[in-house]
């Protein structure tokens, strides 16, 4: 498929990379039929969390319907077939990172198709992930967090709710797909811990903390049975109809609730709760074995990254009260 390039200088926005997206021709049936059997199996053998599997399906159905019409269909690409695809998304303004994610995404289903049996070579065995560059997590400050929390009315259940939400995220930096997936079996008030399911399943204790605790407590006591009424809801947290929030309407709370504090909603995120707490957390003297074991990190190196947040937080501090910074 060939596509014109954006006018010189300029990316395409988000928006308008989906509206190109969304005029690619259909999924084809068969493709759609071997993707689904791949997501089945990875998940049978991974247990890859269900956000990771969804963003798996989405870039290999993108391929397969850039891909629509052409022999082999998606099975049958070839490794000049990848380079011109991740050519193409590179020209339509697709970041480093979601094009390292989509290489993760071909590299898992081609190695299923060598087991299988259904080709002989491996495609992406020499196309290398695309360089990123080194970002540092952004957090907020721990005024900002103060503000943020106090935020929501907590006289209203729905309010009650989100404040337990926020204090629970900060107070164990919990990714937001941990905290919306909470089953309600997950809290222990006696013990004051939270069990977590992670990425690859894996489970990890959390202590709560004395604040999250009381808010959770009042959460559970007066705002889930009024959001929950009779019904026997298997999630933590419940909106009035019952259901779990999804992560987009917990990613809007958010910017909602940080407009009310008075934060530009642009500087925070859900995931930027989950930087907040990693940075106070090392600032205030935590160790990084005891914060990758909080943060449910597989690798040591990827905690790592949050000495060079309070790094450059020392260098703003010298800079600014230092008489010769």
């Amino acid at each position: 498929m060939s596509s014109p390039s954006p006018p010189q200088g300029r990316k395409r926005t988000p928006a308008e990379r989906r509206a190109r997206a969304m005029a690619l021709p259909p999924l084809p049936e068969a493709d759609a039929t071997v993707i689904d059997r791949f997501i089945d199996a990875i998940w049978a053998e991974s247990g890859l969390a269900r956000p990771t599997l969804d963003s798996y399906r989405r870039d290999l159905a993108g391929l397969a319907r850039w891909r629509s019409g052409k022999d082999g269909g998606l099975t049958g690409a070839d490794r000049v077939a990848l380079f011109d695809y991740l050519a193409w998304r590179t020209r339509e303004g697709y970041s480093p990172r979601s094009n390292a994610r989509l290489l993760s995404a071909l590299r898992a289903f081609y190695a299923w198709c060598l087991r299988r049996g259904d080709r002989d070579d491996d495609p992406t065995a020499l196309l290398e992930s695309p360089k990123q560059p080194r970002s540092l997590p952004k957090a907020i400050t721990e005024s900002q967090v103060e503000a943020l929390l106090a935020a929501p009315d907590v006289d209203s259940p729905l309010g009650l709710r989100d404040r337990a939400m926020l204090e629970l995220m900060y107070a164990c930096g919990l990714r937001v797909s941990e905290l919306v997936e909470l089953p309600a079996t997950a809290v222990n008030l006696r013990q004051g811990a939270l069990r977590v399911t992670g990425k690859g399943r894996k489970e990890r204790l959390v202590p709560l903390g004395e604040e999250a605790q009381h808010w959770l407590e009042r959460y559970l006591s007066r705002s889930r049975p009024q959001l929950a009424g009779k019904r026997s809801l298997p999630w933590l947290f419940v909106d009035t109809g019952g259901e779990a929030p999804t992560r987009q309407q917990f990613w809007r709370l958010v910017k909602r609730h940080a407009a009310t504090a008075g934060i530009d909603p642009a500087r925070i995120s859900p995931h930027g709760l989950r930087h907040s707490f990693a940075t106070h957390l090392l600032n205030h003297g935590a160790d990084l074995r005891s914060l990758q074991m909080l943060l449910g990190h597989s690798s040591l190196s990827t905690t790592q990254i949050y000495t060079l947040v309070a790094r450059e937080q020392l260098k703003r501090l010298h800079a600014q009260h230092h008489p010769r910074g």
